[in-house]
C-alpha cells in the first residue's frame, strides 16, 4: 500500500491554486521558493501526476492538479478538525466553563464573547469544541460533557432552551475570475438551486439554512460537501464551484479580494444564532456570566453586511 502525501505537502499545493504562484504559496507559509519547488516535485512523483504547469506569469494547476486539490482539501479539513479536536478535549479536561460551538460562532463570534467574559470572571478556565451545529444538541442532551452551546439554523434543536444571541446571513462567493463575478444583475434563486455548489457537511447550521431556502427549488446535489468553513473558503478560491457562507466567514476573503459576492434575488438566506442548553437545567455560575457578557457585546454594533466586490 503506497503512502499518503504528507499534509504541508498538500496545503501547500493548494496555497499555490490559491494563490497563483510557487514563490508566493513559499512566502505565505514561511518556507524558501527552493524548499518549496522541491517539495512539489516530490509531491507528483508521489502521486505519479503532473500537477502544475509552470509558465514566466506562475503556476497554473493541471487538470490532474485541479482534482488533487479538491481531495486535499476535504483531507486537510478533516486533518484541521482532528487536532482542534484533540486540543479541546485537553482543553476541556480543565476547564470550569465547558463550551460546544457551531463553527461560525465559535470563529466569529465566541473570541470577543469570551474576552469579555475574562474581564469578568478573569480566573474562569474554558474548554471549547468546534463542531457543527447537530453535534452541539447531540453533546447537550446525550450528556453532561457540555455546560452551554452555540448553534447557528433556522429551528431550535428538540430537547433545548434558548436565548437569540445575534442574526447571520448567508452569502454566494465566487472567485474573481468566475463567471457569476461579473454579472451586472442579481442572480435568480433557480439558477443557485441549479448549480452544483460547494456547501458545508450534513448537520451545520449553513447548510440546514441553504437547504430550506431552495427546498422547493429542486436544487442539485452540492459538488462537494466540506467539514470547515476554511475547506469551503479554499474550494471557491480555486475556482472549483460556487460556495455558500455565513458573511462572518468570508470577510477577510472578501476584503482581500479572494473572494467576490454575488447578490441573490428574493432568496431567504438570513438566520438566528443561539445560546442552548438543555430544556430545565437552570445556568449558573460562568455560563450565566458568559449570556451576561454576550447581552452587553449586543449593545455594539454589528459588522456591516459584506458588499459584492
Amino acid at each position: 500500500m503506497s503512502q499518503l502525501p504528507d499534509l504541508l505537502s498538500l496545503r501547500l499545493l493548494v496555497s499555490v491554486a490559491e494563490l497563483g504562484s510557487v514563490g508566493q504559496a513559499a512566502r505565505a507559509m514561511g518556507m524558501a521558493q527552493p524548499s518549496a519547488t522541491k517539495r512539489l516535485a516530490a509531491l507528483e512523483r508521489q502521486v505519479r501526476l503532473p500537477l502544475l504547469t509552470r509558465t514566466p506569469r506562475g503556476s497554473m494547476l493541471t487538470d490532474d492538479g485541479k482534482v488533487v486539490v479538491t481531495w486535499s482539501l476535504r483531507l486537510l479539513a478533516a486533518a484541521d478538525e482532528f487536532q482542534s479536536s484533540l486540543t479541546a478535549m485537553r482543553q476541556a479536561r480543565a476547564a470550569q466553563l465547558r463550551i460546544a460551538a457551531s463553527m461560525t460562532v465559535a470563529e466569529a463570534l465566541l473570541p470577543r464573547w469570551l474576552h469579555s467574559l475574562g474581564q469578568r470572571e478573569p480566573d474562569v478556565r474554558v474548554g471549547l469544541t468546534v463542531v457543527n451545529s447537530a453535534e452541539v444538541a447531540r453533546m447537550l442532551v446525550s450528556d453532561e460533557s457540555v455546560d452551554i452551546g452555540f448553534v447557528e439554523g433556522p429551528t431550535v434543536p428538540d430537547g433545548l432552551d434558548h436565548r437569540i444571541v445575534g442574526h447571520d446571513h448567508l452569502v454566494v462567493v465566487v472567485a474573481p475570475q468566475h463567471l457569476w463575478a461579473r454579472l451586472n444583475r442579481p442572480l435568480r434563486p433557480t439558477e443557485l438551486a441549479h448549480t452544483r455548489l460547494v456547501v458545508r457537511e450534513a448537520g451545520s447550521g449553513t447548510r440546514e439554512t441553504l437547504e430550506l431556502a431552495l427546498r422547493d427549488l429542486d436544487p442539485l446535489p452540492p459538488h462537494l460537501a466540506l467539514g470547515s468553513n476554511a475547506a469551503v473558503k479554499g474550494a471557491a478560491m480555486t475556482g472549483t464551484a460556487p460556495a455558500v457562507l455565513s458573511r462572518y466567514a468570508v470577510e477577510m476573503e472578501l476584503t482581500s479580494g479572494q473572494l467576490v459576492t454575488v447578490p441573490v434575488d428574493d432568496l431567504p438566506l438570513s438566520r438566528t444564532l443561539r445560546a442552548v442548553w438543555p430544556s430545565g437545567r437552570r445556568l449558573t455560575g460562568s455560563a450565566t456570566a458568559l449570556l451576561q457578557a454576550i447581552d452587553a457585546s449586543l449593545l455594539t454594533p454589528a459588522p456591516a453586511k459584506p458588499r459584492r466586490g
